[in-house]
């Protein structure tokens, strides 16, 4: 049930037995959502995190003319709202894109684990600090790269957080995303979507059909991307 947050903590740090019994013992509601509706809802304040186990949402911003923002994409392995355990209230809600799986962690536990497990502790801190990395890619992004570099960039993004978790086959992983939300994703109109994607497929990039895409040239679509991982901080040192 937890390997992919194992495995997500672990690509930074090794975990001990002992610091995954204590993840394991802080979960408790396991629950089940379907595509479209909120995993969290802005201006709740939770008393509990919640954990992606199996299925991709993401957390959102609606403005007042309707208009929907996302601002990252959660894949398994992820907690959605580990920051709610300090701030409290949520600023945006998270939106299964999929059916979703979920378990959830009581703050009072997590608490707990603040005050027995500092190295684990160090982990979830930076666990939301790599978050906070991600928003700024996506910023830098959504500002200063080109459309199909844009696109070129979540891609590479998603393919490496979702290899770590085992949840890619070869250079083949699962988006399930109609074009109307991954222009919510990218702001762009569902035409300029479609535009794009004809693009990165013409250079050879990426074949995509249905919800499965596949990397046909990695170099290239890095290339076209800039991307570079250091954000994602996955070098495994001491923390």
């Amino acid at each position: 049930m937890l390997e992919a947050l194992y495995l997500n903590l672990g690509q930074h740090d090794a975990l001990s037995d002992g610091e995954k019994a204590l993840l394991a013992e802080a979960m408790s509601i396991e629950r089940n959502f379907a595509t479209g509706e909120d995993i969290v809802v802005e201006g709740s304040r939770p008393t509990y995190s919640t954990l992606i186990v199996d299925g991709l949402a993401a957390r959102y911003k609606v403005l007042e003319d309707g208009g929907r923002q996302f601002t990252s994409l959660q894949v398994p392995g992820d907690f959605v709202d580990l920051h709610a355990f300090l701030l409290k209230t949520m600023d945006h809600g998270i939106i299964a894109l999929s059916p979703c799986h979920v378990i959830a962690a009581d703050h009072s536990k997590l608490r707990a684990i603040t005050e027995q497990a500092p190295h684990l502790t160090r982990l979830l801190w930076l666990d939301t600090l790599v978050d906070g990395a991600i928003h700024r890619e996506w910023i830098v992004a959504m500002g200063r790269r080109s459309k199909t570099a844009h696109l070129a960039h979540l891609l590479c993004e998603l393919f490496v957080r979702l290899q770590v978790v085992k949840h890619t086959r070869g250079m083949t992983f699962r988006l399930p995303l109609s074009q109307a939300e991954l222009a919510d994703v990218l702001g762009l109109s569902v035409v300029h979507m479609n535009r794009v994607i004809g693009a990165l497929r013409n250079l050879g990039a990426i074949g995509w059909t249905s919800h499965m895409v596949t990397i046909l040239d990695w170099e290239r679509l890095m290339t076209i991307a800039e991307f570079d991982p250091t954000y994602l901080s996955m070098r495994r040192e001491p923390r």
